[in-house]
C-alpha cells in the first residue's frame, strides 16, 4: 500500500516568514543559523588538510526516542519510533514538511505548500512486509553509493547517524536542516548528507571527504520516486537535445519495481550498472566509451509508456508535470553529470502503488575519481513552483 500518511508531520511549525522563490540551485544559508542541539557521539570531520586526524569509531547510540526529543525535539522537529528505526519530522510555518527514516536515511515524505493553500505529498512511498512480517519501506528519496579501489576495497554506506539539526528563523528566510553522516573508518571515508527544507524546496547536499587513502572510484545515485496520478498524465519538460540510451531499470533495496519488469529483483548497489551491456570500447586514455541510443527530440516528453533511460549532457534543471494532480516539480542537480528517468507505464491502477515517476542524479557511466585528502560535493534540488 502507499503510505504517505504514515510519515506525515504533525509537529509545531517553525516561527518564520516566507522567502523569495527561485528555481535555481541555492546555497544553504549557514550564517546566523541556530543549532538546536548536537550529538556528542557523531561530530563532523574537518578535512581541510592532511594533518587532520580521523576520529576513532564510537559505539552506535540506541534509538531512544525520548533522548532524541530532549536533544533535538523543538522548533518544528519531532521524533517517532518505528520498530528498529525512527522517523524525524520537520515542518515550517507555512506547512511545508519532510520526514526522514533513520538509520536507513530514506526520505519518506515531502509535503510542500501548494497554490490552493494545503500541502500535497510529492514523494511516492510504499510499505509492505517481508516473509518474516517485518515492514519493508520503499520509494521516497534514497541514496546509493559505492566506493572501490584497485586493491579490492568496496564500501557502500547503508547506516546513517543523526549528527545535527539546524534552523534559521529569520524574517527573510525560513529553513530547517538535518545532517546525517555515514563513515568507513578502514579507508577513512566520510559521506555527509545535509537535507534542507525551505518553504518551496527540498535540497540534498552530499559532501564526501577522504583522508590518507588510496585513490577511490565513486559510483552512485540519488533516486526520487515522484508521486503522480498516472504516468499517462505525466510529462518531462526540458530534456530536448540530451543524449540518451535505454537500459533495464536501476534497482536497489528502496526501488519500487513492478513485478512484470524483467529481472525485478533487488540488486547489489555495486551492480547497478552492467558495464558489459553499456559500454563497447575504450578510448586512447583507457576510459570506457558509451554507445548512445539517440538524442531526445521531444521537449515535452510524454511518460505514458514504460521507459528506463539515462541521459547525458542534460540540462541542470528540468520539470516533471502531472496534469492529473495539477502539480509540477522542478528537478535540479549539481556535481552529477547524468540523469535517470524511469516510468513504469500506464497499465497499472491510477493513484496506486505504481503511480510514480523515478528521477535520479547519477555518477554511473563515468565514476567520480577521489584522491586522498579531497572533498567532493554533489546534490539535487526538488523545487515546488506551485506556491
Amino acid at each position: 500500500m502507499s503510505s504517505s500518511a504514515l510519515f506525515s508531520s504533525n509537529t509545531s511549525p517553525l516561527n518564520a516568514t516566507n522567502h523569495s522563490k527561485a528555481a535555481s540551485f541555492p546555497s544553504t544559508p549557514t550564517p546566523k543559523c541556530i543549532t538546536f542541539s548536537r550529538r556528542d557521539t557523531a561530530l563532523p570531520i574537518s578535512v581541510t588538510s592532511p594533518s587532520v586526524s580521523y576520529p576513532q569509531p564510537q559505539p552506535e547510540p540506541s534509538f531512544n526516542v525520548d533522548y532524541l526529543e530532549r536533544e533535538f525535539g523543538s522548533h518544528g522537529v519531532s521524533f517517532k519510533g518505528l520498530g528498529q528505526s525512527y522517523v524525524i519530522k520537520m515542518i515550517l510555518e507555512n506547512g511545508s514538511a519532510v520526514s526522514v527514516l533513520l538509520p536507513s536515511g530514506l526520505v519518506t515524505s515531502y509535503k510542500p505548500k501548494m497554490w490552493h493553500g494545503s500541502s500535497v505529498e510529492v514523494l511516492h512511498t510504499s510499505v509492505s512486509e517481508d516473509q518474516a512480517g517485518n515492514p519493508v519501506i520503499q520509494g521516497g528519496v534514497s541514496l546509493s553509493f559505492d566506493f572501490s579501489d584497485n586493491e579490492g576495497f568496496s564500501w557502500s554506506p547503508s547506516t546513517w547517524l543523526l549528527n545535527d539539526v539546524q534552523g534559521s528563523p529569520q524574517e527573510s528566510i525560513q529553513i530547517m536542516q538535518v545532517e546525517m553522516i555515514s563513515r568507513d573508518v578502514s579507508k577513512m571515508v566520510e559521506v555527509k548528507h545535509m537535507l534542507s527544507l525551505t518553504d518551496d524546496s527540498l535540497k540534498s547536499e552530499i559532501i564526501i571527504s577522504t583522508i590518507n587513502c588510496s585513490q577511490l572510484k565513486l559510483k552512485g545515485s540519488i533516486l526520487n520516486h515522484l508521486n503522480v496520478s498516472t504516468p499517462e498524465a505525466t510529462y518531462a519538460i526540458g530534456l530536448e537535445g540530451s543524449n540518451f540510451f535505454d537500459r533495464e531499470p536501476l534497482n536497489s533495496n528502496f526501488c519500487i519495481i513492478p513485478p512484470d519488469t524483467p529481472k525485478a529483483k533487488k540488486a547489489d548497489p555495486r551492480q547497478l550498472l552492467p558495464l558489459t551491456k553499456l559500454f563497447s570500447a575504450k578510448n586512447d586514455d583507457g576510459e570506457l566509451t558509451v554507445e548512445m541510443d539517440g538524442e531526445e527530440n521531444d521537449n515535452y516528453k510524454h511518460l505514458t509508456d514504460k521507459m528506463s533511460r539515462i541521459y547525458k549532457f542534460a540540462p541542470r534543471n528540468f520539470t516533471i508535470i502531472d496534469r492529473g494532480r495539477r502539480n509540477s516539480v522542478n528537478v535540479g542537480r549539481k556535481g552529477f553529470e547524468e540523469v535517470y528517468l524511469y516510468s513504469p507505464g500506464s497499465t497499472h491502477e491510477s493513484y496506486g502503488k505504481y503511480s510514480y515517476i523515478c528521477v535520479g542524479q547519477l555518477a554511473l557511466l563515468k565514476p567520480v575519481s577521489l584522491r586522498s585528502d579531497q572533498i567532493w560535493t554533489g546534490g539535487q534540488l526538488l523545487h515546488n513552483p506551485n506556491l
